[in-house]
């Protein structure tokens, strides 16, 4: 093609897409910016788009990003299913009427497996994703779910339970899908409260499977989560496939990348300045005109935009388990029962399971809300401070108790003071899920490039549930070593080693675009 030639078909097609910018019917407009997208693709370099006009982001524009992130989560759901569901289950195979008996080590190997196999699915969910596409993996995660479900509510023995648990586990691993999915096709305005209905929606899971089991037996539960899960995949059906993974992983296919970007912004001006984002950011473009590449594959991981939120993250992660974060909510059941004399008559596993799950769920909305308004960073020091202040606080109680057990007036005491002990744990459950509960989960979808976040972001959920698995492993050991409060002082320093490591390292990704962040951690860290 002749620089005449090529000059007339770029103003050919720039006419065309000016004249059809008033336009919203995609089907008229499809043959001219499907052309438009050959001539971005084939002409980076020898060209530059011409600007289009900034859109401002408003209110309608967000429907169609935030019912996608509403469906897609709902394999989320599953995660906050799954972790609580052996606290409903346990109790009433343990009972002597229960048509499965298990014995106590039985018991905890039913709880445990599903921590146990969660870091094979985060492992595998990368490698599938980058090959097959977010959708697809997403649709496909709630089988084993539905499997492991059927299973349970038709077992006959422990062995079959030990096998859904094996397999809901895998598949919890594979939820990161939503994740990275919900990263790539929401708005930076809005992005920071879609991204934090992961934890929303795992909340809602634990307190559903609380509520349902003040009600119904274990069987009929899992039924009920079977017809979830069905509906589930049926709705997952309608959402499109995430536009950066087309962009990076299938580049000439710019049909559906289109199209893609045509589903999540429904006004044609806006959808018009997302296409021109996408296809004139520079680490997108060099990524994409040169694949494959010819370098080695290890090479991308040496890059400072790869390597460097890879280590803070996991560093984050860390510091999440070792603050006592998730520690502290498998023993505060054990907590409430020992004061439930004084925090009400009657309290039983049910309802502070109940209780946690409300404050859980509650807190993890404030964030959604919260984190557009004022930032991850703050709402992490505003975390971090306060599981610090509410640790000490407990640490201390429980410290000083102990030095005074053997007065008198101790019978007297605890039934006056134990409400320190409860508001600190009821202060930490708060505090923890305004931020350290909630927020590293976000980070995975935003602080790794398209490219490896899917093998990075499964490597890092399967590394975090390691860390979890082996710190409830060992509390119990702890205990007797450390004592209960020597381990609130550990949490407590742990706590505010986190919140100066976030303060030094970690930048603000709030109202920030994948891409601004993804040039910080190659130039400005």
């Amino acid at each position: 093609m002749t620089p005449a030639e090529k000059e007339s078909q770029t103003k050919s097609t720039t006419e065309m897409s000016h004249s059809s910018s008033g336009n919203n019917d995609y089907k008229d407009d499809l043959t001219s910016e499907t052309s438009s997208l050959h001539l971005y693709h084939n002409e980076w370099d020898e060209r530059q788009l011409e600007p289009v006009q900034p859109t401002k982001f408003n209110f309608k524009d967000s429907v169609p990003q935030s019912l996608a992130t509403g469906i897609v989560n709902l394999v989320v759901i599953q995660a906050g299913f799954n972790m609580s569901y052996s606290a409903i289950l346990l109790p009433q195979l343990l009972d002597p009427t229960s048509d499965i008996h298990v014995t106590r080590d039985e018991a905890s190997w039913i709880a445990s497996l599903v921590t146990i196999s969660l870091p094979i699915g985060s492992l595998i969910v990368g490698p599938l994703i980058d090959r097959f596409g977010r959708k697809p993996i997403a649709i496909l995660t709630t089988v084993p779910f539905l499997i492991s479900w059927i299973l349970i509510a038709t077992s006959k023995n422990v062995g079959t339970i030990y096998a859904a648990r094996i397999l809901a586990g895998m598949a919890a691993g594979l939820t990161t899908v939503a994740l990275i999915y919900v990263s790539e096709i929401t708005h930076p305005k809005i992005r920071p409260v879609l991204l934090c209905l992961n934890s929303v929606y795992v909340s809602l899971g634990i307190l559903l499977t609380c509520v349902l089991g003040m009600f119904f037996g274990w069987r009929a539960i899992a039924g009920i989560y079977a017809a979830i899960t069905i509906v589930s995949g049926m709705l997952m059906f309608v959402l499109p496939e995430s536009p950066r993974w087309l962009f990076i992983f299938r580049p000439n296919n710019f049909e559906r990348t289109n199209k893609s970007l045509r589903w999540i912004y429904r006004r044609y001006d806006m959808y018009q300045q997302e296409l021109e984002h996408v296809y004139q950011q520079p680490l997108i473009k060099e990524n994409a005109v040169n694949a494959p590449s010819e370098s080695a594959w290890y090479e991308i991981y040496l890059q400072p935009r790869v390597y460097k939120p890879l280590i803070i993250l996991l560093l984050i992660f860390v510091f999440q388990q070792m603050s006592g974060a998730y520690v502290i909510i498998f023993y505060a059941v054990n907590i409430f029962l020992e004061i439930g004399g004084n925090f009400g008559e009657g309290l039983n596993e049910y309802g502070a399971l109940v209780l946690l799950g409300s404050v859980r769920f509650i807190m993890s909305i404030a964030t959604s809300i919260f984190s557009r308004k004022c930032g991850r960073r703050p709402l992490l020091f505003i975390s971090g401070i306060g599981m610090c202040i509410c640790t000490l606080v407990a640490g201390l109680y429980m410290a000083i108790k102990r030095e005074l057990g053997n007065k008198s007036n101790e019978a007297e005491d605890k039934g006056d003071n134990d409400i320190i002990l409860l508001v600190a744990v009821l202060g930490y459950v708060t505090f923890s899920a305004l931020g350290y509960l909630v927020i590293p989960w976000t980070l995975i979808g935003e602080l790794f490039p398209t490219e490896v976040k899917g093998k990075l972001g499964g490597l890092i959920i399967g590394a975090s549930y390691v860390f979890m698995f082996t710190i409830v492993r060992i509390f119990p050991f702890a205990l007797d070593w450390l004592g209960i409060e020597g381990l609130f002082f550990i949490f407590s320093a742990t706590s505010l080693a986190g919140v100066i490591f976030i303060y030094v390292f970690l930048p603000e990704t709030a109202g920030k675009s994948l891409d601004e962040i993804e040039r910080y951690f190659a130039h400005g860290l």
